[in-house]
């Protein structure tokens, strides 16, 4: 049935003209064989270039996808009509008409993992896996074509261009950059991979050579430096930009007068001195790994909690306990934040977990993954509904969660794309027999495999972890557990929350004296923060989580634990 629907997905219609796009590669570019992912991107708006045009909903330029290996010098690469695409799935869809289009082969590697798997992939070149953005990847000068509604259309077009080194950041007097190769993933992946972290030093930590100091480790997505933390007022010759998301004028003002805002208060006479980190942990799959231990990722988890952690607190003076580190994060950082405090109990002293991702695979977003047996569609009797991907604070749907899905599957196969869902995917599944994820469900008919859902339960599930071994860790994760969301979170995560915050409720000897708490039609990243709107809230995370948390800690540090050395 599966490849039944596969085939009549990419059926072509002879109502529409034939097309053909034969890319090439000059030899300079090629002096060994590539290997990756080439996209054929194709737009209506010549306002910026395609590649940066496309995105999971139906504001997408167009894109087609191959796989190509062993790409010899001086070959050609040819776009027949069979690829897979989006938001159109069959090339043979696309209207005549005028359109710019580029061609850009995102590469991937060769790794030699520890596990006896041989796996092709895309190492991230410094820019947080951003395949449009990717150092050394290669692509062409956008064109503009026409496409004619009878005969053939060939076009031919020739990577010329290569994506340059992104330079890293430089150190500042308060913010300090870190980067180690970890063993233990350097082991996983057969190759030197690096582990690497953004430290934000307390005002006096110059001055102040014996202090030791707490950490507060910020989980999040990729950060080129430190976020948010800004020296200078904001830029009075920026052009004011438009946030459609918040629907605010000059929003990039804003945001430089927030971080400003926050230096100000980071050197005032009041804020507690800690030592704020945001680290770099990209993976081949993603911007970065979910910083626990995972068959298809590697064990970044222990990487991050026993390797990076303690290298930092070493060369900026941490106390270096689990009473005296916090873990805080919105979104892919709140699910990160909850993990890392429900699997390594001992080594945080409390977490605050904004928007999280899903941490209740009874709410994988819309999905239960359990009891559903697709995940794209409701279905009755009779007529199916699509399920929603992403709303607005007012419902609004601007994307499916096949839609979702088709996007990435365009862009990568076999959990390449280096987007949302494929990285759920790599992270929680099991190792497939080629070396890849297994599919928690078939990527174009949106069919559950119950059986890789059962092993997400017992490794991922955290709120299913937390009901499991209440009896067993319960007193070491009391009172630990903050919990924010939305209640109108664009992808839905409130509803994972609600189903947790009923578990966390009903755990006794001892209780969980957490907080869980709900925005009124806030959107994703919402903190907790019910004096501001989401726009503002979202930018305040240090600000807001660091002197809650080294007030809360004085409950559960240690006898003779140093409460106040560091609070000069």
């Amino acid at each position: 049935m599966r490849t039944l629907a596969f085939l009549l997905l990419f059926c072509t219609l002879n109502t529409h003209a034939q097309m053909t796009f034969t890319i090439s590669c000059p030899p300079a570019f090629s002096e060994k064989p590539l290997d990756g992912r080439l996209l054929l991107i194709l737009s209506k708006n010549a306002g910026e270039e395609p590649r940066f045009q496309v995105r999971d909903d139906f504001r997408s330029a167009q894109v087609f996808g191959m796989d190509v290996e062993n790409w010899m010098k001086d070959g050609k690469q040819v776009f027949s009509g069979k690829e897979f695409g989006f938001p159109l799935t069959n090339p043979g869809a696309l209207p005549p008409g005028e359109y710019y289009v580029q061609a850009l082969l995102h590469q991937y590697e060769t790794f030699h993992r520890s596990d006896g798997h041989t796996v092709k992939m895309p190492m991230d070149r410094g820019e947080g896996q951003q395949w449009n953005r990717a150092p050394g990847n290669l692509y062409s000068v956008p064109v503009k074509i026409s496409i004619a509604a009878t005969g053939n259309n060939d076009f031919s077009i020739e990577l010329t261009e290569k994506i340059p080194p992104i330079p890293k950041p430089a150190d500042t007097k308060y913010i300090k950059h870190i980067e180690i190769q970890s063993k233990l993933l350097t082991e996983f992946w057969g190759r030197p991979m690096y582990l690497g972290a953004h430290v934000l030093l307390p005002e006096g930590w110059e001055e102040h050579p014996d202090v030791k100091y707490p950490l507060a480790v910020y989980h999040g997505h990729f950060p080129s430096d430190f976020d948010g933390f800004r020296t200078e007022p904001p830029d009075p010759d920026l052009k004011p930009d438009y946030s459609e998301r918040f629907r605010l004028e000059g929003y990039n003002r804003i945001v430089q007068q927030e971080a400003y805002d926050f230096y100000k208060m980071w050197t005032g006479p009041d804020f507690p001195r800690v030592l704020a980190v945001e680290i770099q942990h990209p993976c081949p799959f993603y911007d970065d790994s979910y910083a626990v231990n995972s068959e298809n990722v590697g064990p970044y988890g222990d990487a991050i909690m026993y390797e990076l952690i303690p290298e930092i607190e070493k060369r900026f003076r941490g106390i270096g306990a689990g009473w005296a580190r916090l873990t805080y994060g919105g979104s892919t950082g709140g699910w990160e934040a909850l993990a890392v405090q429900v699997l390594y109990p001992d080594e945080f002293n409390g977490c605050y977990a904004a928007c999280p991702d899903p941490i209740d695979f009874r709410a994988y977003t819309v999905i239960d993954i359990y009891k559903d047996k697709n995940a794209y569609f409701m279905e009755g009797d009779f007529d199916k509904v699509e399920r929603p991907g992403r709303r607005n604070y007012l419902g609004h749907i601007s994307a499916t969660l096949r839609q979702n899905n088709y996007y990435e599957l365009a862009l990568g196969t076999k959990s390449r794309s280096g987007q949302q869902w494929d990285i759920w995917e790599a992270v929680y599944s099991p190792v497939g027999k080629d070396g890849y994820p297994q599919r928690i469900f078939d990527k174009v008919t949106g069919e559950i495999d119950h059986t890789v859902a059962e092993y997400w339960r017992e490794h991922y599930d955290l709120s299913h972890i937390l009901h499991r071994d209440w009896a067993k860790n319960g007193a070491k994760w009391r009172g630990k557990i903050h919990i924010y969301c939305g209640d109108m979170d664009n992808y839905y995560l409130n509803n994972a929350v609600y189903l947790t915050q009923e578990v966390l409720e009903g755990l006794s000897n001892p209780p969980y004296d957490g907080e869980v708490d709900y925005g009124d039609r806030a959107e994703h990243c919402w903190n907790g923060d019910h004096t501001q709107p989401n726009a503002i809230s979202r930018l305040r995370y240090h600000r807001y989580f660091i002197p809650k948390w080294t007030e809360e800690m004085k409950k559960r540090a240690p006898e003779g634990a140093d409460l106040k050395g560091w609070r000069y």
